[in-house]
């Protein structure tokens, strides 16, 4: 008899293709998984997919449909030596599948210790990632694999599955359960599958025989205190510019409070840490340069720990931009620059300046000119580089900042008063 102590996104994970939800493009009637599953010839492969959206669910199916040894391996806990025990186990049985929840997480040599099972079919290798494995897999065990990009859950997937698991799980039926709303469920699980199943048992536990489940009742039992975060809404994007704002206004307080608004209701960090590398830039920009430093530090830092203690990085960076003097004055000059391309059009490069690597080139006169600024006292020297048509153009003007103003000043002493500096 099933368990029905196990949590319930075990006790209904699907079995058979035809029971998984979404991934339509990969398990539908003419999805390139599908054939390959019911051909019963497996490849090692790849599932790139965000959480909770049936990766581990699709290496259990095919483990089951094969009926082949099946291992399974967090690269969280696992190491080298774990991945050779099954390897040796792998020796002795045939068609064996070693399946590898968050493989990006296996440094180059955990992936290395997997090559050459993988190139003999010693084992056949299901890795899952939420990230990119281009950049995540070497790219040896990369060649080796298919990947199949696996997509989020829509919400109709989602309400699908809860519409499924009440009809199904022997639990919940015994519950009697009334469904009155299910924005709350959707918000606080993020598209997560596993997530929302095991809320919905926790919720349902909590409430005793014929529950009726709504969005306050799931935010309470969820010990969630803030306003349900529609990611996909229009508070999604008030939050966001209220966040921007916030440090764009030098405000630290405000900006750490929208940033745990977001944390709260599930944002993803890497969005969250894309938007401060980009606000470090057009905000900040020379105004400190430091900035743009410490978001791109804290971006690749999320990525690699994720949440929870990826909200401590986020705090610190959000702290950091806003306390930190501000400047749009390199977004702007790259603003008037498009314009002004957009405006002119494809303008000559002045022969001086352009690449001559042939002999032709040279004798045409490609670079014929060109004073070589490390020749001259400062390395400097007073030279138009623009095209005749828009010389002596003034695009980016430093800030009213003092680091700015250190440039202005140096720029000032170079050009005189060629751009008014």
């Amino acid at each position: 008899m099933f368990d029905l102590n196990l949590p319930l996104a075990e006790r209904m994970r699907p079995t058979n293709i035809d029971h998984l939800i979404g991934q339509q493009h990969l398990v539908g009637e003419k999805g390139i998984l599908r054939k390959t599953i019911l051909s019963g010839v497996i490849p090692s492969m790849i599932l790139w997919g965000p959480p909770g959206v049936g990766k581990t669910t699709i290496a259990n199916i095919i483990a089951n449909h094969v009926k082949s040894p099946f291992y399974t391996l967090s690269a969280v806990s696992a190491g080298v030596k774990d991945v050779r025990e099954v390897i040796d186990k792998a020796k002795r049985q045939s068609k064996t599948i070693l399946f590898i929840d968050e493989i990006h997480r296996f440094n180059k040599s955990q992936q290395d210790a997997l090559l050459g099972a993988v190139e003999k079919g010693t084992i056949t290798l299901i890795g899952a990632t939420t990230e990119n494995p281009s950049f995540e897999v070497n790219s040896a065990l990369l060649s080796r694999c298919q990947v199949y990009t696996l997509k989020a859950l829509t919400e109709e997937d989602l309400l699908g599955l809860i519409d499924r698991v009440i009809k199904n799980d022997k639990k919940l039926q015994q519950k009697k359960i009334t469904l009155k709303e299910h924005k709350a469920l959707l918000t606080i699980s993020g598209g997560d599958a596993r997530k929302l199943l095991n809320l919905l048992d926790l919720v349902t536990d909590s409430l005793g025989d014929k529950p009726v489940i709504t969005d306050e009742v799931v935010i309470d039992i969820a010990q969630q205190r803030v306003a349900i975060y529609d990611k996909s809404g229009e508070q999604h994007y008030d939050i966001i510019s209220a966040f921007i704002k916030s440090i764009r206004g030098s405000d630290p307080n405000a900006a750490v409070y929208y940033l745990a608004r977001m944390i709260e209701g599930g944002e993803d960090v890497k969005f969250i840490a894309r938007r401060l590398l980009i606000l470090a830039s057009e905000d900040i920009g020379n105004a400190n340069p430091t900035a743009l430093v410490i978001a791109n530090n804290a971006f690749q830092a999320v990525n690699i720990i994720g949440y929870p203690e990826a909200r401590i990085i986020l705090s610190q960076c959000v702290t950091y931009l806003a306390c930190s003097a501000k400047s749009n004055a390199s977004y702007m000059a790259i603003n008037k620059a498009q314009a002004l391309v957009r405006e002119t059009g494809d303008l000559q490069v002045p022969m001086p300046i352009r690449n001559a690597p042939t002999k032709l080139m040279k004798d045409e006169g490609y670079g014929k000119g060109y004073q070589y600024a490390h020749d001259y006292q400062g390395n400097f020297v007073d030279f138009e580089f623009m095209p005749d048509e828009i010389k002596n153009r003034k695009l980016y003007d430093p800030g009213k900042n003092a680091r700015e103003e250190e440039l202005r000043k140096r720029l000032k002493t170079l050009w005189k008063d060629k751009y008014g500096y």
